[in-house]
This record gives structure tokens, C-alpha cells and sequence, in this order.
């Protein structure tokens, strides 16, 4: 509890994925985790938001392993979280390009023209991936999966190559293999076997999927940190311009519908015509990283020296507080993005 003795106002986070451009992310985390004024209650990501939520939550189970009182655990987690994320994206920015885009191009050129006209599995037969390395340093698994308590839960989205459709690890099926299933574009890697099952990037199917945080906390507000824009003034033009805005359509695709049937069911329960007591009034919130980003351009995503990725940490530190600013105290009262208009 905070020093006035009252609860912390409870928030979900939902996280979307992007490549490098979830250092963004980073920055609006580490601005709502300084600012200590919530209790977060579950973590849905998609590839760098996978990576981005599993980091935050392992500080919150370093804490709650070291410190037995709930407040202290809250408090010390907020900083091993934020140290853990800078852990994560500087580790990413010391790999560079060796990191989402393409990983052993820069090391070896000649793939770059190989992946054109190979699959992952003959470009790259040995499936070496740098990331997977790091993210097993920054984060423990074991811990993560084992320390329930005073931590946010995290959900992670995959899509199921065989079937098409959206999975969700959690609890005890959150994995190294999980998140970087979430994060398997699958013409740079070979689809990530979990289960006897094959799995591409989540973002086909959920980015990121917004119904475990509605089926499996108790919170019913939503803030959706966004980093693919929705809409565009110009028309694209040139190849480039065409393929940069279909990528973003189609990883904006799943989440639009799911905001559609949010809004549809608070409708109906403004109606009168749902039952309360079976449906949930989804309170969504956003923090849009798609406008200031919408300049960089699809290919940015591969992009991940330090400089660069400081500079979204910048971009999400100043957007995460001007969101805290103006929308804080609609924390459990109102929704903060309008549905009708956005989805």
C-alpha cells in the first residue's frame, strides 16, 4: 500500500510488438514504473513486448523472493524491473543488427542475398539466434514461473503454424522457447518447436492479444502501449512505401478486432441488454508510440545500436509521463481511448 493507506490502483499492460522499436516501450515502462503509482496485475506481449514483459516481471520476482513484506516486494520490484530492462535493450543495442532483423547478416553478407531465396532452415541450418542467449542471461525462467506472488502475470502470444491461430503461454508454460517463438519472423528463423507444435511471430495472430488480460485477472483496466501505427495521411507510393504499410496492417489487424469486441460488448452492457455479472466493462487506455515512430519506417525495426534505441527509450520515457499526466485518475474510473473512434 502507499504511505496515504490506500491500495495502488490496479493496471493491465498490453504490449505491443515491433522489433527494435520496443525500446520505445522500454522508456514508457520505465517511466510508469518510477513513477510507482499502480499495481500491475498482468502483462499481455508480443514479440518485443513479450521480451519487454517477461523482463519486467522477472524484477518482481527477484523482489518478491528477497523481501516477504508485499509493500517492500512492490517497491524494490519497480527497480530490479527497470534494471532489467536496461539490461535488455542494452544488451540488444551491444549485438546491433545482430539482433531482430537479421542475424547473421551483418556477420556474414553474403546471406543477405542468400535469406532472398532460402529458408531460415538453409540460410541459417545451425538456427543461431543471439537474442535467445541474451534474454536467457537477463531473465530466469525458473524463477519467473516459480514466484507467483506480488508479480505481474505474463502472457506471451504465438501463432500456431499448423493451425493458424493464436496461442498463449503462461504460468508454467512461459519459456525462453515461448517468447522467442512470439518473436520468430519466419523468413529470418526456423519456426520454434514447443510441444511437438510449430510456432511463428505472434504478431499474426495477437499483437498482443488482448483477452487473457480480460479472462484471467481481475482488473478491467487496460492500458495498450501501441507501437505500429493504425493510420496513415499519405498513400503509399513506391514498393518500399506499399510493403512498409502492409506489414503495418497486418500486425495491427488482430488487435483491431479485438478492440471492436470490447467496444461491442461495453455497448451492450450500456444497453442493459449484458449481464454485468458475466461480462466484463473493459476500461482501455492508450499510450500511441505508432505517431512519433511512423517516420522511422518499417525497416527501422531491424535497426538496434545504442543511440538509436536511447532515443526511443526517450521518446517512450516522455510519452509514458505525459500519459500518467492526463490520464492517471482515469485509472479505475473511465476509459481513456475512445473505441468507437479508434477500432
Amino acid at each position: 500500500m502507499p504511505e496515504s493507506g490506500r491500495p495502488l490502483p490496479r493496471l493491465n499492460l498490453a504490449l505491443q510488438g515491433g522489433g527494435s522499436h520496443g525500446a520505445f516501450t522500454w522508456g514508457v515502462l520505465d517511466a510508469l514504473l518510477e513513477d510507482g503509482g499502480f499495481d500491475f496485475e498482468g502483462i499481455s506481449g508480443t514479440s518485443a513486448g513479450a521480451m519487454n514483459a517477461v523482463a519486467m516481471a522477472h524484477g518482481f520476482a527477484q523482489a518478491a523472493r528477497e523481501h516477504a513484506d508485499p509493500v517492500e516486494a512492490r517497491r524494490a520490484g519497480a527497480d530490479l524491473a527497470r534494471a532489467t530492462l536496461a539490461r535488455l535493450w542494452e544488451g540488444v543495442g551491444a549485438m546491433g543488427s545482430l539482433s531482430w532483423g537479421a542475424p547473421l547478416t551483418q556477420a556474414f553478407p553474403a546471406l543477405q542475398l542468400m535469406t532472398q531465396w532460402l529458408a531460415p532452415a538453409q540460410a541459417n541450418p545451425l538456427d543461431i539466434n543471439p537474442l535467445r542467449r541474451l534474454l536467457e542471461r537477463v531473465v530466469d525462467f525458473d524463477l519467473l514461473c516459480s514466484v507467483r506472488q506480488a508479480v505481474p502475470q505474463v502472457f506471451v502470444c504465438a501463432t500456431n503454424v499448423r493451425t493458424g491461430r493464436g496461442e498463449i503461454f503462461a504460468g508454467p508454460r512461459l519459456s525462453a522457447d515461448a517468447v522467442m517463438a512470439s518473436a520468430c519472423l519466419p523468413m529470418l528463423f526456423k519456426a520454434v518447436e514447443i510441444e511437438g507444435e510449430l510456432y511463428w511471430d505472434g504478431g499474426f495472430s495477437g499483437n498482443p492479444a488482448l483477452h487473457p488480460l480480460i479472462y484471467q485477472t481481475g482488473c478491467s483496466d487496460i492500458l495498450l502501449v501501441q507501437i505500429n501505427p493504425i493510420e496513415h495521411l499519405g498513400v503509399p507510393d513506391t514498393v518500399p512505401e506499399i510493403m512498409d504499410r502492409m506489414n503495418e496492417v497486418t500486425f495491427n489487424a488482430s488487435l483491431l478486432a479485438e478492440l471492436r469486441a470490447i467496444e461491442f460488448v461495453r455497448r451492450l452492457l450500456a444497453e442493459g441488454r449484458l449481464d454485468p455479472r458475466r461480462y466484463k466493462d473493459v476500461r482501455m487506455h492508450r499510450i500511441d508510440g505508432g505517431s512519433p515512430l511512423a517516420g522511422l519506417g518499417f525497416a527501422s525495426k531491424a535497426r538496434a545500436d545504442q543511440a538509436f534505441l536511447r532515443q526511443l527509450f526517450a521518446l517512450g520515457r516522455t510519452a509514458g509521463q505525459a500519459w500518467l499526466a492526463a490520464h492517471r485518475q482515469d485509472v479505475g474510473v473511465r476509459a481513456s481511448l475512445n473505441l468507437a473512434h479508434n477500432a
